[in-house]
């Protein structure tokens, strides 16, 4: 830091960096923006200014001189999902406080389980017009590609609640789904006891990585301390409720021995009609994942017996600390961005809007 009398400390400015790098302010300039033009030993030059010095850019500063707006689009899944819903409330909740830090959000819905349709959305992404994009998508080889070009025409990408790590995706926001499904797998052991049976897995879509991540976990556990439980094969309701409702009977007739269901999707209303119309809402031993307000209720009325949930909150607001870090190639809080798998059982539920 550079001193001025004994009392005041005056942090170093662009024009210390280029006394003591010996360049010019242009040089320096080009050099913190990473624009070509700049001989690598000028650049390591003005580098070891940068941490004699200890300066630590201004970015906000900077982006305030020259006008920048950042511009972040969501693309999520069509669906009526309730999880999707909180999403896009909190995309909107967001756009209007971070409008005043010069921070655009937007969304579009994207067919579900559809990647070739994301696929071409992505590619459709003018850099011009966005400077980051969040992606909750299945991973397909079109969907990698897709990301990855986009990547090169200088869009950040972040993968929300399902990760894309086959493609050059900067960062995931979400929870550990493996380790989330582990949990599903504990909870459901010790709520069945000692009891035999079968557990049917419901799930949106065998190509969606969080979901198969999620029924990865939940397999280990059941395999590893509860195997006198036999897992059933997953089945797929596409977060269509009205086709899990018709689904649902005939799994029934065929295992009449169901004595638990883990539901791995965030869609639950057609699983609650039917448990609730069977009369199965108080026999059956259900998990399920998102606290919703339909979860909530489910959960209060006991047809639901634990709620497995990542704050939708937090989802949001991490994504776009990433992408604003990403845009302007800083660092990111890893402990910060981290997020946390909530577990509610009927007595711990938060109030309502908490």
């Amino acid at each position: 830091m550079i001193k001025q009398d004994r009392d005041i400390i005056l942090k170093p400015t662009v024009n210390d960096i280029a006394r003591v790098a010996g360049v010019s302010l242009a040089t320096v300039d080009r050099v913190l923006n990473g624009r070509p033009g700049v001989r690598s030993v000028t650049i390591e030059r003005v580098n070891k200014a940068i941490q004699k010095l200890g300066y630590v850019r201004d970015t906000a500063a900077a982006n305030l001189a020259r006008g920048r707006v950042y511009r972040f689009h969501f693309l999520l899944p069509e669906s009526n999902n309730e999880f999707i819903s909180l999403l896009e409330e909190q995309i909107f909740h967001l756009s209007e406080v971070m409008a005043l830090d010069r921070t655009r959000l937007s969304f579009e819905k994207v067919p579900a389980f559809d990647p070739q349709a994301m696929a071409r959305i992505i590619s459709e992404i003018d850099p011009e017009d966005v400077n980051g994009i969040a992606i909750f998508s299945p991973e397909t080889p079109s969907v990698r590609d897709a990301v990855d070009q986009v990547k090169k025409r200088g869009v950040s990408v972040v993968a929300l609640v399902s990760d894309l790590p086959s493609s050059k995706r900067d960062h995931f926001v979400g929870i550990d789904n493996v380790a989330a499904g582990r949990t599903a797998g504990q909870l459901m052991g010790h709520f069945l006891s000692k009891e035999k049976g079968k557990i049917l897995v419901v799930t949106g879509s065998m190509l969606a990585r969080d979901h198969l991540e999620r029924r990865l976990g939940f397999d280990q556990v059941m395999t590893e301390s509860f195997p006198s439980v036999t897992v059933l094969p997953s089945l797929e309701g596409r977060d269509d409720p009205d086709l899990l409702e018709r689904l649902l009977p005939d799994a029934f007739a065929t295992e009449p021995d169901i004595t638990g269901i883990y539901s791995s999707a965030a869609g639950n209303s057609g699983l609650i009609k039917f448990l609730r119309k069977s009369d199965l809402d108080q026999k059956i031993v259900v998990v399920g994942h998102e606290l919703t307000p339909l979860s909530r209720d489910a959960l209060e009325q006991g047809t639901f017996d634990a709620i497995i949930s990542q704050d939708t909150g937090h989802l949001i607001r991490s994504t776009v600390r990433v992408l604003r870090a990403k845009t302007d190639n800083l660092p990111i809080n890893i402990s910060q961005e981290r997020i946390r798998i909530d577990v509610y059982l009927k007595e711990n539920m938060p109030p309502l809007g908490g």
